[in-house]
């Protein structure tokens, strides 16, 4: 007879590959489709490749043979599986099963006991020691080595070596500031390269805390380790990423009030990250308010005026999600997002990422005040005028029918435009639909406005 593969069939083994195929297609999407990739995109990829690898092989190694003939005895078998259990655990019930198996039935809803229909008390699975001795020992006398707790893979891709790690590391978070940074560090390799590893935090309201506390505490003394909080802020970034975490994180109350102390300060790295961070968790429309109201979009405005190449993007994408809602785009305008805007797109600093978030602000009166008197029409018109980017075309031309709408003074310019380039006229024969709609609807209220003056 051949050699039968016990733990072939286990389902444990692959849901960590799952997770980390998915995280890897969606990076190699990003770098495929974004020209503007970030270089630690490459490099999470690479990270994730590299953990599918070691997962591979720690596949192989962990495959158990029996020898030939031998037969599993049946108290040793999970009742589920049919299976030796590696991880027997007891249920409310007092019936045992192994791990992942019960996992898997609890998961799915049901709170009764498989064996027995017996209605369930709790949920809590208590490990069997006294089994998984007496299998240990079989095992030993057959000639079988049967993975350890280190090895044992569960449902959602951890190791129990895995767990007890992590809560170790946050346990070294409230410890002196060398274990604090060596867990910072370690943190963040953890859950830029492991997917479940951001999981984990999902599960105790205590851990974010628990990793905030070092910045907090330091907050209080006047003094933040610079790598230790870049450390922090970037494995906050990371494990905002799963979408399970977003709102967990965004409402732990110490969370945005140290991510607008490292939009203000820290190393540029830091800064940027906490801003990725920002709009990570914006995704949410929820967490668009929680963010919104803390006062979070100055910090973001006064980085963005700051001009640091590598931090821009991140902080303009963060403002275009958060002035979503029409409650945040009257906090950006207060905040002075209008000047500062205006003012990088003058300069031809990003100016396809900011005339997105312009047009947004531009549904805004007092925004569209602030346009036209710090000379926004002029800008838009050249750019019309002089850009090859429908996309751009057509969100200036939407700030300027806003404009045309709003302030009968801002006239003129456009009738001298149009005059000497035919700007108008142009964008509304070639531009995108909407872009002929607001192009058509200046041109007639221009033609309204100079057919009244000839028959005054």
């Amino acid at each position: 007879m051949a050699k039968t593969g016990i733990f072939d069939s286990d389902p444990t083994v692959m849901p960590k590959a799952t997770e980390l195929k998915k995280e890897l297609q969606k990076l190699v999407r990003l770098i495929v489709d974004d020209v503007d990739y970030r270089t630690e995109t490459i490099d999470q990829a690479r990270d994730t490749l590299c953990a599918l690898k070691e997962l591979k092989t720690k596949k192989r190694s962990l495959s158990l043979k029996l020898h030939e003939t031998v037969s599993c005895p049946e108290e040793f078998k999970c009742p589920l599986s049919k299976e030796l259990m590696r991880d027997p655990v007891i249920l409310a019930s007092g019936q045992t099963f192994d791990r992942p198996y019960i996992q898997r039935w609890l998961k799915a809803g049901n709170r009764t006991c498989p064996r027995t229909q017996q209605v369930l008390s709790h949920t809590i699975l208590t490990p069997n020691h006294l089994i998984r001795e007496m299998i240990s020992q079989w095992c030993r006398s057959q000639g079988i080595e049967l993975p350890n707790s280190v090895q044992y893979i569960n449902e959602e891709g951890i190791t129990e070596a895995d767990r007890d790690h992590f809560l170790s590391l946050l346990k070294k978070m409230s410890a002196t500031l060398p274990d604090q940074t060596e867990a910072a560090k370690e943190l963040r390799l953890l859950t830029k390269r492991m997917p479940s590893f951001r999981a984990l935090f999902g599960e105790s309201h205590d851990a974010i805390p628990q990793l905030l506390s070092p910045l907090s505490e330091s907050k209080c003394e006047n003094g933040i380790n610079p790598n230790l909080q870049e450390d922090v802020i970037t494995t906050l970034l990371n494990l905002s990423i799963h979408d399970n975490n977003k709102k967990l994180v965004a409402e732990t109350p110490m969370v945005i009030p140290l991510l607008m102390d490292a939009l203000r300060s820290g190393t540029i790295e830091t800064r940027s990250n906490a801003a990725a961070a920002l709009f990570t968790l914006s995704a949410l429309d929820s967490n668009k308010e929680v963010i919104g109201k803390s006062g979070a979009l100055k910090p973001l405005i006064d980085l963005l005026d700051e001009g640091h190449q590598s931090a821009m993007k991140d902080v303009a994408s963060a403002i275009f999600n958060l002035c979503i809602t029409h409650e945040n785009k009257a906090r950006a305008v207060r905040d002075g997002g209008v000047s500062v805007i205006l003012k990088k797109i003058m300069d031809g600093v990003h100016v396809d990422e900011l005339l997105a978030i312009l047009a947004m602000l531009s549904t805004n009166h007092r925004a569209v005040e602030e346009i036209g008197d710090l000379g926004g029409v002029s800008c838009m018109l050249r750019i019309i005028r002089e850009s090859t980017c429908d996309r751009n075309k057509e969100n200036c031309i939407a700030i300027l029918h806003t404009i045309c709408l709003s302030d009968r003074t801002k006239w003129k310019a456009m009738r001298e435009e149009e005059s000497t380039h035919g700007t108008i006229s142009k964008l509304a024969q070639d531009g995108t639909a909407r872009a002929k709609r607001k192009a058509t609807g200046i041109l007639e209220r221009l033609k309204r406005t100079v057919n009244l003056t000839h028959t005054a």
